[in-house]
């Protein structure tokens, strides 16, 4: 993990989920042209990429119940990303190392804003 020292919790998720979002561009961009390959790599950036700019909004949000309805758009598209990254998996369409960093990377960001939607619905 980046060096985010002095940085607060928002900064470093911006942060994190923006470089989540590039790194799915930068694996999947090198990949051939199919029709397959266009649906699924349509779907994971557009995933990957909301959660990136919903999680963003959230500091813009001007009332907790806006904030929640945003974590709440971040959690869905975290877990359909997920989906998409099981997907190219079982594939094949990356290679392993790559997909493996990628899922990681994914699941620590599902726990987190999953933890994140519980702490604000109960505020």
């Amino acid at each position: 993990m980046d060096n985010f020292d002095g940085m607060d919790f928002n900064q470093i998720f911006r942060e994190r989920t923006k470089k989540f979002s590039i790194a799915i561009i930068r694996a999947l961009s090198i990949l051939p042209y199919s029709d397959d390959v266009s649906i699924i790599r349509k779907q994971v950036i557009r995933s990957s990429t909301s959660v990136a700019a919903n999680y963003r909004a959230i500091s813009r949000a001007r009332s907790e119940k806006e904030k929640f309805a945003k974590i709440c758009i971040v959690v869905e598209e975290i877990d359909e990303t997920q989906l998409w990254l099981e997907i190219i998996e079982e594939l094949e369409y990356i290679s392993p190392e790559k997909i493996l960093h990628l899922k990681s990377e994914c699941e620590e960001l599902v726990k987190v804003m999953t933890r994140y939607k519980f702490k604000l619905s109960q505020i």
